[in-house]
C-alpha cells in the first residue's frame, strides 16, 4: 500500500523508502498486524540502535511504518492504529566550505567531477538536480538555468540565472565547449550538462570521499556545498525569500537550518557594529559609550 502510495504522489523520496522497507520487512514481514504493538516497535529500536544504524535513519524507518499504517486505516483494513514512539535524531548538519577547502577538494577530484561540484556549490541545488540538468534546460539567450515543475524534490519550477554570477557564467560555457567537443570527437549527442565523456554521472560518492581525505577534510559531505551556498547568499545581503527561490527552499524553517553562522560571520558583524559606533562618535562629538 505505501509503494502504491508513493508511486501514485510521485513523491520524491522512493529510494529512501526502499531502504526502510528492508528493514521493516526483516523485522515485520512475517507478524500480523495486531502483533506489531508499541512494545514490539521499541524492541525494533533498539535492535536497530545496536546494528549501529543512526537515528536519523530509524526515524525514517518509523515514518514509514506510521504511514503504512495510516493507509492501511483509511482503508478500513485495520480497526486501530498503534502508537509509535518518536525517536531523537541529531541536530542538524552546519558543516560547509570556506573558498581554500573547497579548492583543496577540486584539485583531488577527477576532471570531470570538478564542473558538478563547483555547480553545486554556487547555485546550492541538490546533487541530483544537478547530475540531471540537460542542454535543453540551459537559456543561453536569457543566460538561466532551468528546472521544470515536478522535476524538483518540492515539485516547483526553478530559475537561476547566471550572467551576473562570473564563476557560474565561465563554468557553464566551459562545459558546453567540452561538450560539443566530445560529441564531435564520439559522434555522438550528449543531452547531459555534467557528464563522464557523454556517459550521465551516477555515482561520485567515492571518488568525492578520497578527494576529501586527500584535501584534509574527510567527513564532509556533497550536501555540505548546498549549505554552503546558502551561507554565501546571507553573507551577500540577498533577501531570504530571493534565496530561497534560487536554492529550492520550500519553507524558511529548513532554509535558516542551512544559515550556517560561523565564528568569522560574528567577528564581521561586531566590526561593523563598531563602524556604527564609530560613525555616530563622528557625528556627535562625543564618545559613542558615553552617549544617552
Amino acid at each position: 500500500m505505501i509503494e502504491t502510495d508513493y508511486s501514485v504522489n510521485r513523491r520524491k523520496s522512493g529510494e529512501r523508502l526502499k531502504y526502510s522497507l528492508v528493514h521493516l520487512r526483516a523485522a515485520f514481514g512475517a507478524a500480523r498486524v495486531l502483533a506489531i504493538t508499541t512494545d514490539r516497535i521499541k524492541e525494533f529500536i533498539k535492535q536497530r540502535q545496536q546494528a549501529g544504524a543512526a537515528n536519523g535513519t530509524i526515524a525514517c524507518e518509523l515514518a514509514a511504518l506510521k504511514r503504512m499504517f495510516v493507509l492501511a486505516h483509511q482503508a478500513a483494513r485495520i480497526a486501530h492504529r498503534p502508537y509509535i514512539p518518536s525517536i531523537q535524531t541529531a541536530p542538524p548538519r552546519s558543516g560547509f566550505f570556506e573558498q581554500p577547502q573547497l579548492d583543496a577538494v577540486l584539485k583531488h577530484l577527477p576532471e570531470d567531477l570538478r564542473p558538478p561540484i563547483q555547480f553545486l556549490a554556487l547555485t546550492g541545488w541538490r546533487k541530483n538536480e544537478a547530475l540531471r540538468l540537460t542542454w535543453d534546460r540551459v537559456d543561453f539567450a536569457h543566460q538561466e538555468v532551468r528546472l521544470e515543475p515536478g522535476t524538483t524534490k518540492n515539485s516547483e519550477g526553478r530559475t537561476f540565472p547566471f550572467s551576473a554570477l562570473l564563476a557560474l557564467a565561465a563554468l557553464i560555457y566551459q562545459q558546453r565547449e567540452s561538450t560539443t567537443k566530445i560529441e564531435k570527437e564520439l559522434k555522438i549527442s550528449i543531452p547531459f550538462v555534467f557528464h563522464r565523456r557523454g556517459r550521465a554521472i551516477r555515482d561520485l560518492y567515492k571518488r568525492w570521499r578520497e578527494a576529501c581525505k586527500a584535501a584534509k577534510v574527510d567527513g564532509r559531505l556533497i550536501h555540505d556545498l548546498r549549505r554552503t551556498a546558502v551561507r554565501n547568499l546571507e553573507r551577500a545581503g540577498v533577501s531570504r525569500s530571493t534565496a530561497m527561490k534560487l536554492t529550492g527552499h520550500k519553507t524558511e524553517s529548513v532554509y535558516r537550518r542551512y544559515a550556517i553562522v560561523a565564528r568569522q560571520d560574528l567577528a564581521e558583524g561586531v566590526a561593523k557594529l563598531a563602524r556604527l559606533y564609530e560613525l555616530l562618535e563622528v557625528k556627535s562629538g562625543v564618545p559613542a559609550h558615553d552617549a544617552g
